[in-house]
C-alpha cells in the first residue's frame, strides 16, 4: 500500500473532512457532519464531482444535502453549531460569483455570534487561461481582486487555496480555528474553480482521523484572586450571563455557584437558558430588551460579573444600564478581547465553567445580604406578574405579540426550542419567553438577520435530531423577515424535516415602525401598502392583497390558518398542539396588532436622532433623546 492516494484538491478536501472530529471531555463526535451545497459555474465539477464520488463510494461518509440560497446554507450551519455548543458545524459550497456573494450574510452573522461555518466557495481560474470567465469582477487596479475577497472583514478566517499543496496547511489551520473557542466564526477557503479539480498525490495521513479538542483553560491564578476579592467585596453584585456559559456547559456550574451565594443573574440573547425562568436567582435578560428585575438591579450593582458575554449595546442597553458610579466588572471569558472590555482591571480569561468550578470554590461562605435577597426576590416576583398580565387573554380579534407569544408558551413543552432573530419578537421574547431548558431558546441577537429563522430553524431541528431529541423546534417570525428568505421551507418538507413555523403577520416592519416612531419619522417607510402616486408614498391604510399563508402552501407545507376573532389566541393554542402532534411541518398564520407592546424594562438603546429638523415630531424625539443620553457611561471599570 502506498504513502499516497491520487485524488483532485476537491475530493482530498471531501474525504479530510469527514475524519474531523471534536473532542470536548467524553464527548467525541463529528466536526463537520454534512456539506451543503448549490452546484453551478465554478464548483459541479469540483466539490460537486467530489461529493457525488464519495456518494457512491463510501455512502455516508460525508453526507450531502440540498438547499435553496446559499445564504440560507449557513444559517442552517449557524444553527446547528449551537445546537451542539460549538463542537459540530456543517460545511457550505457555493459556486463562482453570486453563489458565494450570497454567503456573506450568513458568514458576518456566523462571525457576529462567535458560531463556526465553514464556507466554502468557489473562485475564478487561478491560471486566469480564461480570462476573464463568466462572473469574474475586473478591478483594473489589481486584477486579483474577486468576490472571495470579500469575505476577508466577515471571516475568522480567510485563505485561497491557489496551488494544491496549500490545501494541506490552509485546511488543518480553518480547523484549528473552527474549534477554537476564542477564535471561531466564519471559516472560509476559498477554492478557484481549476484547482479545485486538479489531481494531487495526497499523504493518506492527511485522510486520517483527526481529533480537535476544545480549549477549556483555567483561570490565572492571580487574576482569580483579584475577582474574589471584588466580589466578597461587593453589597450589590450581579452576574451578566452569556452564551459562553452555554457553549462551555456551565449550567450546572452557574446555577451551584448563584444557589451557594444569592448572586442575581440576568442574561443577554445569546445567555437564554442558562437558569429556568422560575429559578430564585433568574431575574431574566437585561439591557435595552431586558426585565425591570433585571434592570433595575443591574443599574445599582456595584460588582457585574460577566460570564461569557461580548457586552453588546443591548446587553448594557448602549451603556446605560449600569448606573452604580463606582461599578467594577469582572469579565471571566475564553477570549480575551472580550474579558478586557469596559477597561476593567479584573478581567480572567478562562473557560467559563472551569471559572465557575474555581469560584465556587474561593467564594465559600459568601452569601449576599439578607435585604439584598429580600430585594432580588421581590422585583422577580413583580415582573412575573407582569409577565402574567402580559399573557392574559385579551379577546381582541388581532392580538398583540405578548399575547401570542404567551399562547404559544403555554402551548410548548418545556424541551420544546423557540427560534427567532429579527423584529419585535427578540425583544418581546428576551422579556417575555419562559425558558425551561438550557437549549430552549435560541434568538439570533449578535447580527439580527432577518430571514434567518426558518433556515436557523431547520438546523436547530438537525441538530436535535443528530443528538437522538425529537423535540419541536417552533420557528416565530413576522411577515416582514418571513418575505426576506422563506425558502428553505422547501427544503423542510423536501428532507421530512418537522419544524413549526408561526407567522405573525404585522402587515409592515413591526419593530422598526415602533423605533421610526420614537426617533420621529412616523413609520415612514415600514408599512406593507400599495404605492399611492399622488401623495409618492406607501402610507396609505388598504393592506396588500398578500396571502401568506397560500404561499407556504404552495410549498408543500400543512397549514393553519388562524381567524381575526375573539377567540383567535385560543385558536393559536389549539394549532399548536395539533402541529406537534403531526410528523409533518406546520405553517401556523395569525393576524396581530403591532400597536399592543410588551410590558416596559426600564432598557433603552442608544438610536441617534436628527439634531436638527422641520418635523415636529422630530423636534419632539430629538429632545427626549438629548435627555436619556446623559445617563450614558464610559464604563470605565
Amino acid at each position: 500500500m502506498g504513502s499516497t492516494k491520487r485524488m483532485t484538491v476537491s475530493q482530498a478536501l471531501v474525504e479530510f473532512l469527514a475524519h474531523q472530529w471534536t473532542v470536548d471531555g467524553d464527548r467525541r463526535e463529528r466536526t463537520i457532519p454534512g456539506v451543503f451545497g448549490i452546484f453551478g459555474h465554478g464548483n459541479v465539477a469540483g466539490v460537486g464531482q467530489a461529493l457525488k464520488q464519495v456518494h457512491e463510494e463510501q455512502p455516508g461518509l460525508m453526507p450531502y444535502y440540498q438547499a435553496r440560497n446559499e445564504q440560507a446554507m449557513v444559517h442552517q450551519a449557524v444553527g446547528y453549531a449551537r445546537m451542539h455548543r460549538r463542537r459540530a458545524t456543517f460545511a457550505s459550497a457555493a459556486s463562482v460569483g453570486p453563489g458565494a456573494a450570497n454567503m456573506l450574510t450568513g458568514a458576518a452573522l456566523a462571525t457576529s455570534n462567535r458560531l463556526p461555518a465553514l464556507l466554502l466557495p468557489s473562485d475564478t481560474f487561478a491560471t486566469r487561461v480564461a480570462d476573464p470567465v463568466l462572473q469574474q469582477l475586473e478591478h483594473p487596479h489589481d486584477i486579483g481582486i474577486q468576490v472571495t475577497d470579500a469575505f476577508r472583514p466577515v471571516s475568522r478566517f480567510f485563505d485561497r487555496v491557489q496551488r494544491p499543496e496549500q490545501l494541506y496547511s490552509i485546511a488543518l489551520a480553518a480547523m484549528r480555528v473552527l474549534t477554537d473557542p476564542a477564535e471561531t466564526g466564519a471559516v472560509t477557503i476559498a477554492l478557484p474553480e481549476d484547482v479545485q479539480a486538479e489531481a494531487i498525490d495526497v499523504p493518506l495521513a492527511f485522510l486520517q482521523d483527526r481529533e480537535w479538542r476544545v480549549r477549556r483553560p483555567r483561570p490565572d491564578r492571580d487574576a482569580l484572586a483579584l475577582a474574589v476579592r471584588a466580589i466578597r467585596g461587593a453589597q450589590r453584585p450581579f452576574i451578566v450571563a452569556g452564551g459562553g456559559v452555554l457553549y462551555s456547559d456551565a449550567e450546572e456550574q452557574l446555577r451551584a455557584l448563584v444557589e451557594a451565594t444569592g448572586i442575581p443573574v440576568g442574561t443577554s440573547q445569546a445567555g437564554g437558558g442558562v437558569l429556568n425562568w422560575d429559578h430564585p436567582q433568574y431575574l431574566g435578560g437585561v439591557g435595552a430588551t431586558g426585565t425591570l428585575a433585571a434592570n433595575r438591579l443591574a443599574a445599582e450593582a456595584d460588582v457585574v460579573i460577566g460570564i461569557g458575554t461580548r457586552y453588546s449595546d443591548f446587553t448594557t442597553a448602549s451603556r446605560t444600564a449600569f448606573q452604580n458610579p463606582d461599578v467594577a466588572f469582572v469579565n471571566i471569558n475564553v477570549a480575551s478581547f472580550d474579558a478586557y472590555k469596559h477597561g476593567t482591571q479584573l478581567p480572567v480569561v478562562a473557560d467559563a465553567r472551569e471559572a465557575l468550578v474555581e469560584l465556587l470554590v474561593e467564594l465559600e461562605g459568601l452569601r449576599v445580604t439578607a435585604e439584598y435577597a429580600e430585594r432580588i426576590a421581590r422585583e422577580k416576583a413583580a415582573w412575573d406578574a407582569t409577565v402574567d398580565e402580559a399573557f392574559a387573554r385579551s379577546g381582541l380579534a388581532l392580538p398583540g405579540q405578548p399575547e401570542i407569544i404567551g399562547a404559544v408558551q403555554q402551548a410548548s413543552a418545556p424541551e420544546d426550542v423557540v427560534v427567532q432573530a429579527a423584529g419585535s419578537l427578540p425583544g418581546d421574547l428576551h422579556k417575555l419567553w419562559r425558558v425551561r431548558d438550557p437549549l430552549g431558546y435560541h434568538v439570533e441577537y449578535a447580527f439580527s438577520c432577518m430571514g434567518y429563522e426558518i433556515a436557523g430553524g431547520i438546523g436547530v431541528k438537525r441538530g436535535a435530531v443528530a443528538d437522538g431529541s425529537d423535540r419541536d423546534v417552533i420557528v416565530m417570525v413576522g411577515d416582514g423577515s418571513y418575505l426576506m428568505l422563506n425558502t428553505e421551507l422547501v427544503t423542510a418538507v423536501a428532507e421530512g424535516i418537522k419544524i413549526i413555523v408561526v407567522l405573525i403577520q404585522n402587515h409592515g416592519y413591526a419593530s422598526i415602525g415602533h423605533l421610526s416612531e420614537t426617533v420621529g419619522s412616523e413609520r415612514f417607510g415600514t408599512k406593507y401598502r400599495a404605492y399611492d402616486p399622488q401623495a409618492r408614498d406607501f402610507q396609505g391604510e388598504d393592506v396588500l392583497p398578500v396571502d401568506l399563508a397560500m404561499n407556504a402552501r404552495s410549498y408543500g407545507m400543512d397549514v393553519i390558518e388562524i381567524e381575526p376573532t375573539p377567540a383567535a389566541v385560543d385558536d393559536l393554542r389549539d394549532a399548536i398542539a395539533r402541529a406537534k402532534a403531526s410528523d409533518r411541518s406546520t405553517f401556523i398564520h395569525i393576524n396581530s396588532d403591532p400597536h399592543i407592546y410588551a410590558p416596559d424594562g426600564e432598557g433603552w438603546w442608544d438610536v441617534p436622532v436628527a439634531q436638527v429638523s422641520t418635523l415636529a415630531s422630530t423636534q419632539a424625539a430629538r429632545a427626549e433623546y438629548e435627555q436619556q443620553v446623559q445617563a450614558q457611561k464610559p464604563l470605565i471599570g
